[in-house]
Formats: structure tokens, sequence, C-alpha cells
């Protein structure tokens, strides 16, 4: 039987995130004579991007929403004088020969608009494919936060940079908005607590060690049958005055039960693991 977890997959460029999903996907068939199971990933990646990509096995597909919303680190290498239409170095390349003296993120919280070329739904399709066809498309800008950056070097008309950044932001857009510049290089580096130097496609993570970054709620048997059942379950004594997390992992034994919302004085499961 497939284990039920999450696989650090180091993405190559010129692959999709579908593609790497559909290759671990045969993979695990392969190596289980046949069986069927379930795929996904957390966050995709672009084709020439590379770095860290979460695939999700087995029953860790229930957690996506969770591993998603995670924070990303990235290491960028912007081209300055230039701009494509993508954003990227696949797109269009038109050379300007401006070039800022200086280079500058913003930090915090912004506002930015999707690029053209992305994958948010715009009138119900996915924006690259109404760009694709030639539509002018402007995906509606979202609040997203830019934890901080750093400048790695700088040579001539390219500058590397270290960026980290909540999840849904476009660090395509970042580079954008330098002025005449696009992405020539983006490596992902970190996804919350997972980093990219351990990343290995073979080793399925448990699920209950994936999902460690999220605090724990030890059920006697009676709230873990319960909560099994998707029922909400006492929310336990909590230390001072700080606001209760937005999710709990439930667990019992050792085993992961459920994630729960905090919802008054109980601990609403809205993601089971125990069936």
């Amino acid at each position: 039987m497939v284990p039920a977890g999450v696989i650090l997959y180091p993405k190559p460029p010129g692959l999709t995130s579908h593609d790497v999903v559909a290759r671990v996907r045969r993979g695990l068939r392969e190596a289980s004579a046949g069986e069927r199971v379930k795929v996904g990933h957390a966050g995709t990646l672009d084709p020439f991007a590379t770095g860290l990509l979460l695939v999700l096995v087995g029953r860790a597909t229930r957690a996506q929403r969770f591993l998603m919303a995670l924070p990303k680190r990235y290491r960028v290498v912007a081209r300055l004088g230039w701009r494509s239409d993508t954003g990227d170095r696949d797109g269009r390349l038109e050379h300007s020969g401006r070039i800022p003296d200086r280079v500058e993120l913003p930090t915090g919280d912004i506002l930015q608009r999707p690029p053209a070329y992305s994958a948010v739904h715009v009138g119900g399709e996915r924006a690259y494919a109404r760009a694709r066809r030639g539509e002018a498309v402007e995906p509606p800008p979202r609040p997203v936060r830019v934890y901080g950056w750093s400048l790695l070097r700088r040579e001539g008309n390219r500058v590397e940079l270290d960026v980290e950044c909540s999840a849904g932001t476009y660090v395509r857009t970042l580079v954008s908005d330098l002025g005449d510049a696009y992405c020539e290089e983006l490596e992902r580096t970190a996804i919350g607590p997972f980093d990219l130097d351990d990343a290995d496609p073979e080793r399925v993570v448990p699920l209950a060690r994936a999902l460690a970054f999220l605090p724990e709620r030890v059920l006697e048997p009676g709230d873990a049958e319960r909560a099994g059942h998707g029922v909400a379950v006492g929310g336990g004594d909590r230390d001072g005055p700080a606001p209760p997390p937005e999710h709990v992992r439930l667990t019992h034994d050792g085993t992961l039960v459920a994630i729960a919302e905090p919802r008054g004085d109980e601990l609403k499961p809205v993601v089971v693991f125990a069936s």
C-alpha cells in the first residue's frame, strides 16, 4: 500500500507541475503493482522555473490547502534592460537598454496584479489561455505580502535576489515592476518548513510529520473516535491571551486523526484522515 504523505520534489526546468504529478503517479503505480493512488501538488511552478514542489500522495491531497498557504522563498535572477510579455525568459523579449540605478522591491502588504500569463481565473477561464489567444487580460489585483528580500549579487544587467513572500505572490510581477526587467531564472528554495536541500523524489514524508508545522491537540480515545467522524471536540486549555491558531492537528496515540478549526470552546474537524 502506498503511504500517504508529501514528496519534496526538486522540479527541473521544462516540466509543468502537472508533468511532475503524472511522473510521480506512474512511478508509484509501477512500484505498487498497479495500485491506483491519488496524487496532487501544493503550489504551481512555471515550466521555466525550478526548485521545490510539494507533491501530495494519497490522503495528503486532503491537506492541500494548508500546505498551499505556507510562505515561499525564491532565488531569482532578473535581467535588466529587457521586457518580456510573460514576465519570464519564455516570452517575447524586447531590448530597451533602460537599466535602473537601484534595485528595490516592496516589502510588507501590497496589492499585486497577477500577470496575464498566469493560472488565475478571469471570466471563468485561465488567464494564460485568453492571453495566448491575443486577448487583453487584466486579472484583478489581490493582497500579498513580501516578508523580505536581499540582493545577492549584481553583474552587468543581471541581479540575483533572495525573496521571501506569501503564498499567491508572483515573483515575475515583482521583477517586472522593477521597470524594464524580466525573470530569467526562478528557483523555489523553501516552502514553509520544507527546504530544497532536503528534496528527494524517492522519499515520501509521512503525512503526520509533514503537517507538524500545525499546533497539536492530543485526544483521548473517546474524543479521537468522535473527531474521526467529524464531530467537534473540546478545545483544551490554552496558555495566555494569544488568539487561537487558525487550524490544529488532532492526534491520538501518535496517529493523525483530523485537522480542526477552533469554534468557540471547541475544535471542529474540517478535514478527517481517520477513514
